[in-house]
């Protein structure tokens, strides 16, 4: 036996994959982009409804004459970490920034959303602490619990009772705790019952970070995600996000609660080894931040479209995996090549959404999932449901 051919099954995925013929529907190759919700895919211009671009930025006017003046004046890269060279006065300014808008007192950028979870959950809980996270949590989280020495509890998906009996039987331990959750799930895109998991954290006195990389710039008054849109960020340590959703960048971050945040950065192993993100990647998001804490407008079409997109994929008799609207539709299917033969109808009716199968997925389900945008209008929805329609067969 050698050391590639554990891979065994994944050579056989991906040969049944190629058996299709036609555009991979895993890593999907876009040949051209023209615009935040249209790509040239298979010789053909295509909806996208199947990328995280949630407030539709990657196009915004601001968002890339800001990237354009930091290459000019800043450079292409900064050729090192942010504990060594590559500490610029603009990734200060847009933790200052973040900070400000939670109305917190710490902040820390990584260069990936990734690497934010990879590297906060490891450099917070060590040898005696204890990790309380959510089964269904996203690869980073779990990776991060890895890198991590503290002992790793997890609790099943959605659930305050089950996560409160794991809680109680740490008994005083519980106060070395940080219960991991995330506000929108990406996968299914059902949301975290919040409310109820705050109350949980409190009766122990664990520690609390909810990861909002997709509801961060969609839920609240000013777009902070669901904590604030639900009054929660007194009960929240730690909030994790990224710039690679409704930002329309690459990047990550994390607020908090305490300026012991900060002290991270001499004990993060991923914050500590990685180039830190290029001048034009902090600019556009410095740039689609302020866009986000005022957009309002922006909000109320993203809602609209979801909304009538929940309905409509309802009615065509679609099971959704959400009981309520969100930017995130998950459309859910028991075998794998129901959600392949519904992926290529909606491709080859112009539709690009995002085909999930297992291991990625929750209870071994296969996934079409539909992300909408702000950018989309009306016509955008309407195209995407009557594809549904006629791929339903």
């Amino acid at each position: 036996m050698n050391l590639l051919d554990k891979f065994a099954a994944q050579r056989a995925l991906a040969a049944s994959l190629a058996e299709l013929g036609g555009v991979a529907p895993i890593a999907t190759p876009m040949d051209e982009i023209h615009s935040a919700t249209c790509a040239t895919i298979g010789g053909r211009r295509t909806v996208l409804a199947g990328t995280n671009n949630y407030l539709g930025l990657t196009f915004d006017a601001a968002c890339r004459a800001a990237a354009i003046e930091a290459i000019e004046t800043q450079g292409t890269g900064t050729t090192g970490s942010r504990m060594a060279s590559g500490n610029y006065a603009s990734h200060r300014g847009l933790e200052k920034e973040l900070a400000e808008a939670f109305g917190w007192p710490a902040c820390m950028v990584f260069s990936t959303g990734y690497q934010t979870n990879l590297g906060v959950i490891s450099a917070l809980a060590d040898t005696g602490d204890f990790l309380l996270v959510d089964a269904d949590s996203h690869a980073s989280i779990h990776d991060g619990c890895r890198l991590s020495n503290a002992t790793t509890i997890r609790f099943r998906h959605n659930d305050p009772d089950n996560l409160d009996r794991r809680l109680q039987r740490l008994g005083d331990d519980a106060r070395r705790a940080l219960i991991v959750v995330e506000g929108v799930y990406s996968t299914l895109g059902d949301r975290a019952p919040l409310r109820e998991i705050a109350q949980v954290k409190r009766r122990h006195g664990a520690w609390l970070l909810v990861d909002e990389a997709h509801s961060f710039g969609i839920f609240g008054p000013r777009g902070l995600g669901l904590c604030e849109d639900l009054d929660l960020l007194q009960d929240v340590d730690f909030i994790v996000g990224t710039f690679s959703k409704s930002l329309g960048g690459v990047g990550g971050f994390c607020v908090g609660r305490h300026a012991d945040l900060d002290l991270l950065r001499f004990v993060s192993r991923p914050y500590i080894f990685t180039a830190s993100s290029s001048p034009a990647s902090i600019a556009s998001t410095r740039a689609a931040l302020r866009q986000l804490l005022d957009g309002q407008a922006l909000r109320a079409r993203l809602w609209k479209h979801a909304e009538r997109f929940h309905a409509g994929a309802g009615r065509l008799g679609y099971r959704l995996g959400s009981r309520t609207p969100g930017p995130v539709a998950a459309l859910v299917f028991e075998e794998r090549a129901q959600a392949q033969s519904v992926w290529q109808a909606l491709l080859d009716e112009g539709v690009y959404t995002n085909l999930m199968i297992p291991p990625a997925t929750p209870a071994g389900v296969s996934l079409v999932r539909v992300s909408l945008s702000a950018a989309h209008d009306d016509e955008d929805i309407g195209r995407i449901l009557a594809a549904l329609e006629r791929a339903r067969g």
